[in-house]
């Protein structure tokens, strides 16, 4: 299990997926709670595995989701509009 973990940890760190693009968790309740972006339940179905991080970020005037998925044990990483 700490394998998997260290795995993960290295995986996170090398994808780089905390950018500056990307929101705090605070910044995203509040952009969700607003009507701005849709809630991840919303769009979860989207992901095509089980989600393992989730981060909503700023793209292009809009918002998606950057979401790490387990599929088939593989971890890859899924873009997800998050728009209303």
């Amino acid at each position: 299990m700490k394998v998997f973990a260290t795995v993960l940890l290295l995986f996170f760190a090398a994808t780089g997926l905390a950018s500056a693009n990307c929101l705090s968790q605070a910044e995203a309740r509040a952009v969700v709670a607003s009507g701005q972006a849709q809630p991840l339940g919303a769009v979860a179905g989207q992901a095509g595995g089980e989600i393992i991080k989730a981060q909503l970020c700023r793209q292009g005037g809009g918002y998606v989701y950057v979401l790490s998925v387990l599929k088939n044990g593989q971890v890859t990483n899924v873009t997800v509009n998050a728009n209303r």
